[in-house]
């Protein structure tokens, strides 16, 4: 009976064969030519043994021509054949995993915000890169030694038995102790294969985690810290590596041993039934030399064993991500809204992560086409999140929420974000030009789209004073670009697709003084007749909003424009005054003062 790690790794095996199904024709021709290969590798000792017994012993020398041209000719067909399958199965398995590795980034990218969030990005990494790698090996090279070695082990099995079956039965007795030490060691190389692919994976994590935040690094002078976590992780590495090594090779030497007591065995045995006459020279030379190459498909077939269990282990941590469930499901039949007129409106919605603490608490109000919003509240109000769940990062437990009279869960999600703008607090932009990141996502965007997206926000003219302009490189994550300049083409980026919905999530919060001003008036136009969402903390920047919705505990306490709201003398009053470092009531101006 089979337990029921070995069921799960035989599962998961069988699912991953499952991915050549594409490619059956290739796979099939690669598995003839390891059939036939195996073939014309067992039948020259059957030569050897003609070769002692009519050639050497009956003295017939035309045999000898034809016994020499015969050898020559098996192994041609061997190397032929051998070559095909090898060629054959590295193309099936890269394909392969070319495929996993295209569908598990696919799936990666596709999950909620929350998944993401869940494990360092180093993790996912790992898993797209070195998992899929591994897979690579237990597809294409344990295929060809489990058919080729496996045809070999049966073939010389029968012509042991051919030659003599009372000795072949001899033989085996020692098997069982053989199958029983695999068996023995399969499970914990399993185990061990886990615990080295975890590792690695740490070891990735660490290290792109400090490339990542190489600045905060510098700045805090801990590399010599970062390097004694990546040390440690790495010696960790190191010893699970060396541990699986020890299994495998006592598993390996093991065998071995086993093989050559049997052989040393049946050298004696055999060797009274010469004498006997009841066996001959040259079926003895033959028996030995079939046991001689029994040895090598045992020892492959004992390590594709244990490349299998550590191969599964890498399968599973990548199906443990295809697996994933997404958190944002797409509807059967989604609902197209192009052009949406932007109306958004919230029905007793609530939120909470993972630790089922209630970030938003019956959250009712609406924003109206064109309305420009801004949201409002300390530290972890649950503006952002308010923000994430507008674009559908993440679905609310409770309540829903209405684009243009329809609930967010049915919409095409594609056509819907292709029609919002977000400008976020830390603007990330991608490697390539100051063209392509304006444009990015934007397809069929033209020069002047970009050029009047440039000049909205304020940063026209320093693209065209670049000796490249649009064309210009801006590095990875935007690093030749200072955080003003980044957060402005961030603001181009947003304006450029003429979006229904404006998310600003602090747009404004890396700019100095003067260029903020400029950088507000360019976006007071961009938000006209669009709907927008403005998340702030410097509520200076909101004072011309349509209505100010101000967020507390997560729940919605006020709401109103600048001057309705300081007149309240509430939360919005408290926290004008703290943002402009004023305190007590008394400083808190009337709306005729601010006028």
């Amino acid at each position: 009976m089979l337990s029921l790690k070995d069921k799960k790794a035989w599962s998961s095996y069988v699912r991953l064969l499952g991915y050549c199904k594409p490619y059956k024709m290739r796979l099939a021709a690669a598995l003839a030519c390891m059939v036939l290969s195996a073939i014309f590798g067992i039948i020259p000792p059957w030569l050897i043994k003609n070769v002692v017994d009519d050639v050497l012993i009956n003295k017939q020398s035309s045999t000898l021509n034809l016994l020499a041209v015969g050898i020559v000719a098996l192994y041609i067909l061997k190397a032929v054949f051998g070559y095909g399958h090898m060629y054959l199965m590295t193309w099936v398995g890269q394909k392969v995993v070319i495929d996993i590795r295209l569908e598990l980034y696919d799936h990666t990218q596709r999950l909620s915000l929350a998944k993401l969030y869940s494990k360092r990005s180093g993790e996912f990494l790992s898993r797209i890169t070195n998992d899929v790698a591994t897979l690579q090996n237990i597809l294409a090279a344990v295929v060809v030694d489990f058919v080729v070695q496996g045809c070999t082990f049966i073939g010389i099995i029968g012509f042991l038995l051919f030659i003599n079956w009372k000795l072949t039965l001899v033989t085996f007795v020692v098997t069982p102790l053989a199958v029983l030490v695999i068996d023995k060691a399969s499970s914990k190389l399993r185990e061990v294969g886990g615990t080295i692919q975890e590792k690695l994976a740490m070891v990735a994590a660490i290290a792109q985690e400090a490339l990542s935040s190489i600045r905060i690094v510098r700045a805090f002078v801990t590399e010599e810290k970062e390097y004694a976590r990546f040390e440690n992780e790495s010696n960790r590495h190191f010893k699970a590596v060396m541990k699986g090594t020890q299994v495998r090779g006592f598993l390996e030497g093991i065998v071995e041993v086993i093989l050559i007591a049997a052989l040393a065995f049946i050298l004696w045995f055999g060797g009274r039934d010469v004498i006997k006459g009841r066996l001959t020279a040259g079926e003895l030379l033959a028996f030995l030399t079939y046991i001689g190459l029994l040895v090598q498909p045992i020892r492959v077939l004992s390590r594709v064993i244990s490349t299998i269990q550590q191969g599964v282990a890498s399968a599973d941590r990548v199906f443990e991500i295809l697996d994933e469930k997404n958190e944002v499901p797409l509807p059967d039949k989604p609902v197209v809204l192009k052009p949406m007129d932007g109306r958004i409106c919230f029905r007793d919605v609530w939120f909470a992560y993972k630790d089922k603490s209630w970030v938003l608490k019956g959250l009712d109000f609406e924003i109206e086409k064109g309305q420009k919003v801004a949201v409002v509240g300390s530290t972890g109000a649950g503006k952002s999140t308010l923000a994430d769940l507008v674009m559908r990062f993440y679905d609310p437990q409770k309540g829903c929420i209405l684009i243009d009279g329809t609930d967010l869960r049915q919409l095409d999600l594609k056509t819907y974000r292709r029609q919002i703008g977000v400008v976020p607090q830390d603007p990330v932009l991608m490697k390539g030009t100051l063209a392509y990141n304006i444009g990015y996502g934007f397809e069929g965007v033209t020069d002047a789209d970009m050029v009047k997206a440039a000049e909205i926000a304020g940063i026209l003219d320093f693209i065209r004073g670049l000796p490249d302009g649009f064309d210009t490189e801006v590095g990875e994550r935007g690093v030749t670009l200072s955080g003003g300049q980044r957060q402005r083409i961030a603001i181009a980026r947003a304006v450029v697709r003429d979006p229904r919905i404006l998310i600003m999530d602090e747009a404004t919060s890396s700019l100095d003084a003067l260029v903020e001003q400029q950088v507000q008036d360019a976006m007071r136009k961009a938000m006209e007749g669009r709907t927008s969402i403005i998340i702030a903390h410097r509520l200076s920047t909101i004072r011309d909003a349509d209505r100010i919705a101000v967020l507390s505990g997560g729940k919605l306490v006020e709401q109103g424009t600048h001057e309705e709201l300081l007149s309240m003398k509430g939360h919005y009053s408290r926290l004008f005054m703290a943002s402009n470092g004023e305190h007590g009531e008394e400083n808190v101006k009337t709306p005729a003062q601010l006028s």
